[in-house]
């Protein structure tokens, strides 16, 4: 399936048209019962999505081109060319800053990022009116 989503764009639209409506409603719902005092909504496809307009603040958890590539390699197995196809049906990552309220470089060591991922939480949880011990 994969073969055939990445090298027709009209099989892929009509993939995406079944399931994104559907993947739309089962987050709105888990959205719903969350109990927490933020939710996070990850959608990889925000930036082509409907979904971005119910979104209070859009964070993006961002990598370089070439990190996106040898991360999808490592993960999938995919060759170098494979790779670059599948990245070339997603929003580039300009497209995907220009709508980011917030950002996170996930270019750098582990604890880099968890640093960000707690001062992040920190004005998350100020956002929503909780205490920030």
């Amino acid at each position: 399936m994969r073969d055939i989503i990445f090298s027709d764009s009209e099989k892929r639209k009509q993939l995406e048209s079944i399931l994104h409506p559907r993947i739309r409603d089962a987050s709105f719902r888990q959205v719903k019962r969350a109990a927490g005092p933020y939710v996070i909504v990850v959608v990889p496809l925000l930036f082509n999505s409907s979904m971005k307009e119910a979104m209070h603040r859009i964070l993006v958890v961002d990598c370089s081109e070439e990190t996106q590539i040898e991360r999808l390699m490592m993960r999938d197995n995919e060759s170098r060319e494979r790779a670059r196809r599948i990245l070339a049906t997603q929003a580039t990552r300009e497209e995907r800053l220009s709508i980011a309220d917030d950002v996170i470089g996930n270019d750098d060591d582990i604890e880099s990022v968890r640093l960000a991922v707690t001062s992040l939480h920190q004005t998350y949880l100020g956002r929503a009116g909780q205490q920030t011990d």
